[in-house]
């Protein structure tokens, strides 16, 4: 009887195989094809066109064995194009839909890059003009996700670079607080400076902005006569300095 079932059950399978419709098949295909195409896009730096063949994946197969993957594809794509909304748009909806991913890590470090690469403008790139008086949002954001990968994956491939990066980024908003608390020596808004400064200190203390936060504090204690503060900056700033 056994033998008779199993007979049956094999005919089952087989039947069920030969039923799969030429359509079905050929979707099958076709998004294959369409995936090593983009791949090969990818593989020659030709990130614009895989990026529309994957959004077109994306779009007809929003379901299937390709659907991450092509997502991650997509979040990198983009990336390289600097389409910066559409690279946080997929990397939001990703981790949102895949929370336990294995690759998150990655996911999370593509967003620092991209934070990273709004922050750098189109004029500043072109001209070398050094805006440390402009919105630091990107830059911040940046930090924070740099700092967000390495709390979460300490142990992650990316952390090193990340851990680059936030030096780099940590330089750059200091940059942004000696450009105020500058401003606020000018106006002779001493204790506005001292506190810019001080916060410098503080947020910063690898950055080489630090000397100069010393000396606007230095500057500013004096100012303001109080000789124990800036005695104790001087001494920071001669530490600093040897």
């Amino acid at each position: 009887m056994r033998q008779v079932v199993a007979a049956l059950l094999v005919s089952v399978f087989v039947l069920a195989g030969c039923s799969a419709s030429p359509d079905e098949k050929i979707e099958r295909s076709t998004l294959e094809v369409m995936y090593d195409t983009a791949q090969r896009h990818l593989d020659v730096g030709r990130y614009a066109d895989a990026a529309q063949v994957l959004e077109q994946i994306n779009t007809a197969y929003p379901f299937g064995a390709y659907t991450q993957q092509v997502q991650l594809d997509l979040m990198f794509a983009f990336y390289k194009i600097a389409d910066q909304d559409k690279a946080l748009a997929t990397i939001d909806r990703f981790l949102q839909l895949n929370p336990n991913h294995a690759d998150l890590d990655y996911v999370r470090y593509m967003r620092a890059l991209v934070y990273q690469q709004a922050e750098f403008s189109f004029f500043q790139n072109l001209f070398n003009i050094d805006r440390s008086d402009r919105s630091t949002y990107y830059a911040e954001r940046a930090f924070e996700e740099f700092g967000e990968l390495i709390r979460r994956y300490p142990n992650s491939q990316y952390a090193p670079d990340a851990r680059m990066r936030m030096l780099a980024l940590s330089s750059r908003l200091a940059r942004h607080d000696i450009a105020v608390a500058e401003y606020y020596l000018r106006r002779e808004a001493f204790v506005a400076a001292a506190n810019r400064a001080k916060g410098i200190i503080e947020s910063h203390p690898h950055a080489p902005e630090q000397k100069r936060a010393l000396e606007i504090m230095v500057e500013s204690y004096t100012k303001l006569g109080m000789d124990t503060l800036a005695s104790d900056a001087q001494s920071l700033l001669q530490a600093y300095t040897n």
